[in-house]
This record gives structure tokens, sequence and C-alpha cells, in this order.
């Protein structure tokens, strides 16, 4: 089956769209789900679209007018991408389109996840596309009693499965999140704070929107790190809640660090950068310590930031950082293509849950179907779900 995945992550910048092909395997490999990638493209929301979707999230109040006209207009983003991808990526033969939608808002009270919000019209991208379409992954999660979040863990531990001793799945996109597998007893996942967020946030305020992030860590790497207003961001209750747990920019919003750096002095915007940068690879090390990870392969936008590249290798010290392009999956399309695995198991009534990592009751099965063009077929259920996921070399389009 020919699948597009399409993402937008918590930095609310852009729509990626991964396209590959999906197989089960036969006879001895009838465990396997192995998957062709076929590429990447990536288009950036129009800049009135951005702005309106900044304005509306929290704490800033919104509108349900405002609401529906964000919910067309990342629809219609998502619908213009999925038919460049299918014609660019798939030679206008994709079967299927798995979408995350924009998440906005995801509601956590007293440590336990109550709703979460995902926009994007599927209708808009099943109408352009012609194709079936999944969407609305995470709501099912949560109904179950799950955090939601990260639903990625079930893709990493597919990649993961056979590697010896413990190894981690780090993804650093606006919030960063983790999976860990298990020596014995059942594998971990979980937000473990911010990823990109609070350093985004940080220099667009800094240099009056000038800059939307830090381009190749240079901020970071010309400052110092303030280490009293390090000691206060990492006083966040947050981080020293159990697993699993979730969260997002309710919490570690646009002004999130400028509130806490009152009554310091005037602290340059370097040294803000560099403080903001070693608090995600702190939290990041820290929340990995616990596990005695032998390895961990991160992706996401944070990948292309040597500078924080370069803190997490420091604070995880004797743990190997590698990146996702050692499993086979490129780093800044590694989600898209985890949304297209995602829908290709709903299409086939297959669960794409991790119980252990997002505490949901059991495995479920996620999302909404859409119908394309064409009468909606499912496929036959298959007997049982993949246990790993194996990427080949990409294959002809």
């Amino acid at each position: 089956m020919r699948v597009i995945g399409l993402m937008s992550g918590t930095s609310y910048d852009a729509v990626d769209a991964a396209a590959c092909d999906l197989e089960r395997g036969r006879g001895d490999g009838a465990g396997e789900l192995r998957l062709t990638p076929l590429g990447m493209i990536g288009e950036p929301y129009p800049a009135d679209l951005r702005a309106a979707l900044a304005a509306a999230l929290p704490p800033a109040g919104t509108s349900l007018a405002e609401v529906c006209r964000l919910d067309t207009g990342i629809g219609r983003s998502f619908a213009r991408l999925a038919v460049r991808a299918d014609r660019e990526l798939c030679s206008g033969r994709a079967e299927l389109i798995a979408s995350h939608g924009q998440t906005v808002y995801h509601w956590v009270a007293d440590g336990r996840v109550r709703g979460t919000l995902q926009l994007g019209e599927p209708a808009w991208i099943a109408e352009a596309s012609g194709c079936p379409v999944v969407s609305g992954f995470r709501p099912r999660d949560v109904a179950a009693g799950g955090q939601g979040a990260p639903l990625v863990s079930l893709i990493d531990l597919m990649l993961l499965r056979g590697r010896p001793g413990v190894s981690a799945a780090l993804n650093l996109g606006g919030i960063a999140n983790v999976t860990v597998t298990a020596a014995t007893g059942d594998p971990v996942a979980f937000d473990t704070g911010p990823g990109n967020a609070l350093m985004d946030a940080a220099v667009r305020e800094l240099t009056s929107g000038r800059l939307a992030y830090d381009v190749d860590g240079a901020l970071a790497a010309a400052g110092r790190v303030h280490e009293a207003l390090l000691e206060r961001l990492s006083a966040e209750p947050y981080y020293r809640l159990p697993p699993p747990k979730t969260t997002g920019k309710e919490l570690f919003d646009a002004g999130y660090a400028g509130a806490r750096t009152a009554g310091f002095e005037r602290i340059p915007a370097p040294d803000v950068i560099a403080t903001l940068t070693r608090l995600t690879a702190r939290t990041v090390a820290d929340a990995l310590r616990p596990f005695g990870a032998g390895e961990v392969f991160a992706s996401g936008g944070g990948v292309r930031n040597p500078t924080l590249m370069g803190m997490l290798r420091e604070e995880l010290g004797a743990t190997a950082l590698r990146t996702s392009e050692e499993l086979g999956l490129p780093a800044a399309a590694k989600e898209a293509y985890a949304f297209a695995v995602l829908g290709y198991l709903t299409l086939h009534s297959l669960p794409g849950n991790a119980p252990p990592c997002t505490g949901a009751a059991g495995p479920r099965v996620l999302g909404s179907i859409t119908p394309g063009a064409r009468p909606l077929r499912l496929p036959a259920t298959a007997s049982g779900p993949p246990y790993a996921l194996v990427v080949r070399g990409p294959g002809p389009s």
C-alpha cells in the first residue's frame, strides 16, 4: 500500500508530507511491516494562517468562529501538500493519506489528559486528493484512559526491536518526547518537557521577529548559560512527575521563559538562548538517566541545532547519541512516516497505541476514516499486528 503521512508539530510553522510503500512480511517475516521511503516534501503555513494560529493558541483567548476558520485553513493547507506529495512522490498512485492535523490544545488536569484537539478538517484532504484519509489519532487513546501521546512510541518500539540492551528514541520537536525499551518489563514513553518551544519563542521575541529560530544554534553558541535562571527554570514541577505524562504549549507557552526572567538584571539575548538550550538538553538527559539507555536515536527539528546536540551529548555522558537516519528514517521526516504507518494500521483494523507507553487501558484502533473519491473498501483484517518495522532502501516511484 502506498501511503502519505502528513504532520505539523508543536512549532506550527509548516506541514510535512512523507510517502512510503508499506507491505506485510510473509513466511518467517510475517511479524514485520516493511517500509520503503519514497521521499519527503514540506510547505510553510501561509503567513496569515500562521499568525492567526499563533494568536489563537493558549494562553490567548479565541472564538468558535476563529476555530472554524482555522480548521478550514489548516485542512486546506494539508490538502494542498497531499496533492503535491501524491504527484511528486507517488506518481499519482497514493492509496491512503494519514493526517495528524495540528494540535491546538491538549487538556491536562491533575496529571490526567481529559481531551485533545487537532484541527485540519480531513474532508478537504479527501476532496482534493481523492484518497481516503485517516485522521484524529489521539482521542481514542485518551478515551481509553491514555495520555494520547507520544503516539509515535509504537513505531519507535517497532524500529528499536531486537537491538541489544536498552535503547531510546528521542524526538526534538517543539516538545521533546522519548520512548525507551526495557531489558525486562514494559517500555516507557513520555514528554520530557520543552524541545525547541522555549528557544524558538525567545528567539522570536529577542530578535523582534527577525528570526523564527536559532539558526545553526549560533545564538546559543555565542552565549553563556545563566546558572541562576537555569536553576529557576529547572524547578518546574512537571519534570518530577512520573511517566506516563504529556505536556505542550499550554504549559510551555510563548511567555513562559520571559516570566521566569523577572527579578534578574537584564540578561543578554545570547545568554538567554544558551540557558534555554541547556535546559532542553539537561531535562532530556535527566529524564532518560533512570532507564540506563545505552543509545539514543534523535529526530525532529532540534537535530539541526548543533549547539543543542553538543549540549545533549555532554549531558548524556557515556550514552551514545545517534540520529534516526541510522534506523533508516530521516530525522526531519520520522514523525510523518510514523503517522503513515499508524494510518495503515487503522485501515487494517489494527491497534496503533502502545498501552504501557501512553497509559491506555489496552490496545485500540485509532482515528477516523474519511472516504475518498471511490467507494471505501477496507482491507481484510490481518491475523495480528506487526511487531517490527523494517526500513528498506528507496524503491521506484
